[in-house]
């Protein structure tokens, strides 16, 4: 699963048992060497597809890492792209990633907690790649609230997300032990390390950006593959902020 740059399976070990914000500290200079980077097929898919949805001045990258995100943003932004994270080492992975004076809009980093982001209502795109699986359920409507509040009025949230696997598969199988095992883990030992697969599930996803005030649609990314049915391995979540609702932000 690792290149031979990626992290030893001891690094792991001591970053599963850190907390979320210092497990990532710990895994930032090696993280685009691991499975958890978006691939890039799907970065470019989810460019193609709301490139078709724009102009857009600026966006916001939530959760953004090391900026894979962020990369997406200067291809659609015509005047700023922003990151927000809550690791330091994320952060520093991406300012080194996307040095000043880069061509493109300009590029700027921000350290906050997703669920109190520091923004007014000022970006026309929201955006988001891997990051839902490090909020529990309760703690989803706010984060979507927060998200709204950092958008001008008819500004769009989007983000990929991927069909469940067939029950029984071996990726079933494979979602299910590791969302357990991480149970244990955060039931076991202090800090919590938050992480989990199968809880970012269509239906509560739609009814929790609804109740922060977005409308919803979903567009099929085709090019990422069809089902044994026929139905998409992916779509793509677009959230737009019409008229008034929940605010969150600053």
């Amino acid at each position: 699963m690792f290149t031979k740059q990626g992290p030893t399976v001891r690094e792991l070990a001591v970053q599963a048992l850190s907390s979320t914000e210092r497990g990532y500290d710990l895994l930032a200079p090696k993280f685009d060497e691991t499975p958890y980077r978006t691939p890039d097929r799907v970065l470019d898919a989810v460019t193609r597809a709301v490139r078709e949805l724009g102009p857009f001045d600026t966006g916001l990258d939530v959760c953004c890492g090391t900026g894979a995100g962020v990369g997406v943003l200067r291809q659609l932004c015509r005047e700023r792209a922003v990151g927000v994270d809550f690791s330091a080492g994320m952060l520093a992975e991406a300012r080194a990633a996307f040095p000043p004076g880069s061509e493109g809009p300009a590029v700027h980093w921000v350290r906050a907690d997703a669920r109190s982001l520091p923004f007014a209502a000022t970006f026309d795109l929201a955006l988001s790649f891997g990051a839902f699986g490090h909020f529990l359920p309760a703690e989803r409507f706010g984060l979507f609230a927060e998200v709204y509040g950092s958008l001008r009025p008819g500004g769009q949230f989007v983000f990929p997300l991927g069909a469940p696997p067939s029950v029984g598969s071996r990726a079933y199988w494979s979602l299910f032990g590791f969302d357990a095992a991480m149970r244990v883990r955060n039931a076991l030992w202090r800090p919590r390390f938050v992480m989990y697969y199968r809880t970012f599930r269509l239906g509560d996803v739609l009814e929790d950006l609804t109740q922060a005030g977005f409308v919803v649609r979903l567009l099929p990314l085709t090019e990422l593959g069809l089902r044994p049915d026929g139905s998409p391995r992916a779509r793509l979540v677009v959230a737009t902020r019409e008229g008034r609702g929940v605010t969150g932000g600053s």
